[in-house]
């Protein structure tokens, strides 16, 4: 883990209060500049960018923070992007080479997770499927919603302890998803 365990300074989700805001129509543009940024220092470099989690759903109240998945070939050589977002303004917070070499970053105004895989990562595909099916089914949307407004209200001594809390009704929401995904391509 780059940061200091315990320091504020170096990990801003610590002791950090959890805050559910109504959905924002600026959401959706914030994360086009990020994007943009991203795109012109990486060009083909950045295999995909996406705008993903809450604030990528129109309609679902979220933690005011663009998530955005950056898909390069190989994550786990730092040296290849590392430098460049940095200079972007983004900060390393989180290494996981546990966890499909994961890396993640943040990024100020507005405030950005910036997690990067490599390419033909599963949780990318996972990821896409939460999204798409939060975006086209109303009922799991407001579920989902409901429980985040709930646990929102407790508190966390980090950010990622409230991430866990909302486990089953991911799991819950994204079952019907998969279940879906594989009867659509025709999959036992």
């Amino acid at each position: 883990m780059p940061s200091v365990p315990g320091d504020p300074a170096a990990d801003p989700d610590l002791g950090r209060r959890v805050e559910i805001h109504d959905y924002d129509p600026h959401w959706p543009i914030q994360f086009e500049k990020r994007a943009g940024e991203i795109a012109a220092v990486f060009g083909a470099a950045a295999l995909s960018i996406e705008h993903v989690g809450s604030t990528s759903v129109p309609g679902l109240a979220a933690k005011p923070v663009i998530d955005i998945h950056l898909t390069v070939r190989d994550s786990a050589d730092e040296a290849t992007y590392r430098g460049p977002l940095e200079k972007l303004g983004y900060r390393l917070v989180v290494c996981e080479p546990e966890w499909f070499e994961h890396r993640m970053f943040k990024g100020a105004a507005p405030e950005t997770n910036l997690h990067v895989f490599s390419e033909g990562c599963p949780e990318l595909e996972r990821c896409r499927i939460f999204r798409d099916w939060l975006r086209a089914h109303a009922a799991d949307r407001e579920l989902y919603a409901a429980t985040k407004r709930s646990l929102s209200r407790a508190s966390y001594a980090h950010v990622q302890d409230y991430a866990d809390a909302k486990t089953a009704v991911v799991q819950e929401i994204m079952a019907r998803a998969l279940a879906a995904a594989r009867s659509a391509s025709g999959s036992a």
